[in-house]
């Protein structure tokens, strides 16, 4: 199933870009969430239980991620300190994981205006949590252990409100914002630099098997509510008006908007996902 489904993500002949750059340091990402962390221990003492938990007793991003997710996904069935292990167990062996859980935190620091500093998005932030749960997920998926994918897939839909099937693909710079009832389908595939509001669908038009979900190029900005149904593209750059049904190709740097949706003009900006403009002013199409 697994090389049918890649196979597959390939079918418009343009192989998806997913996770091709690291652009954050690392080291350095992880010295300034410390130094936030501290900053935020001192101006609250009553989160300091949470903040030396999660981040000034850990060593490392990763650990990090393993303490936080821990405390939301745990439960009477899988403990905070199983789960806990779990995830750093995960994360020591797919570093790239926790590469992307910093692009994440950059994308979400640099496009959302209410962001103040990256140390939010890893204490606070659902939308940020749920794509890191995914990510465990998928490289469980990956590794053959789909029992245990499913069951962290169930845990994020229940914890965050956020149901994405773990073989779906999906790149880094993901922000994903509010998340609330977001759901991606199992063969849908989000490329990296793509910025996704509240109650988005990316799903099937029926009982089919085989690529049935939606491919999503970079810099796509789709806005809140829309439904993206069948093994349709949305090319480079497009925009995605709020509330609309997509139904169809959407081509690069093209504005779509409506019940079904259709052509309102051209994107102003080269990449929509950056600059989260999710009006539908824009250059009209020749």
């Amino acid at each position: 199933m697994k090389e049918e489904h890649e196979d597959a993500a390939e079918a418009s002949g343009k192989a998806p870009r997913l996770c091709e750059h690291h652009t954050v340091e690392l080291n350095e990402l992880w010295q300034v969430i410390r130094l936030e962390a501290e900053r935020v221990a001192c101006d609250e003492p009553r989160l300091q239980p949470l903040v030396k938990g999660v981040i000034l007793d850990q060593e490392c991003l990763g650990e990090a991620l393993s303490a936080r997710l821990s405390r939301k996904l745990a439960r009477e069935d899988m403990g905070r300190e199983d789960v806990q292990s779990l995830l750093k167990e995960v994360f020591r062996e797919h570093p790239a994981l926790v590469h992307s859980a910093a692009e994440d935190i950059e994308a979400i620091h640099s496009r959302d205006p209410a962001c103040d500093s990256p140390v939010e998005p890893l204490l606070f932030y659902k939308g940020f949590a749920a794509i890191s749960t995914y990510r465990v997920s998928h490289q469980l998926w990956k590794n053959g252990r789909r029992q245990l994918a499913y069951y962290f897939q169930s845990l994020a839909s229940e914890v965050f409100g956020v149901d994405i099937h773990p073989a779906a693909r999906i790149g880094c710079g993901i922000m994903l914002d509010h998340a609330t009832s977001f759901v991606v389908g199992e063969t849908a595939i989000i490329e990296d630099n793509v910025s996704i509001l509240h109650e988005v669908t990316l799903g099937g038009t029926g009982k089919e098997t085989g690529a049935r979900h939606p491919i999503v190029r970079s810099g796509v900005l789709i806005g809140a509510g829309a439904k993206i149904l069948g093994r349709v593209e949305i090319c480079e750059g497009a925009k995605i008006g709020a509330g609309s049904v997509v139904l169809n190709d959407v081509e690069a740097h093209t504005t779509v908007a409506g019940v079904p949706a259709e052509v309102v003009g051209r994107t102003e900006e080269e990449n929509p996902a950056m600059g989260m403009n999710q009006g539908l002013v824009c250059r009209r199409t020749s």
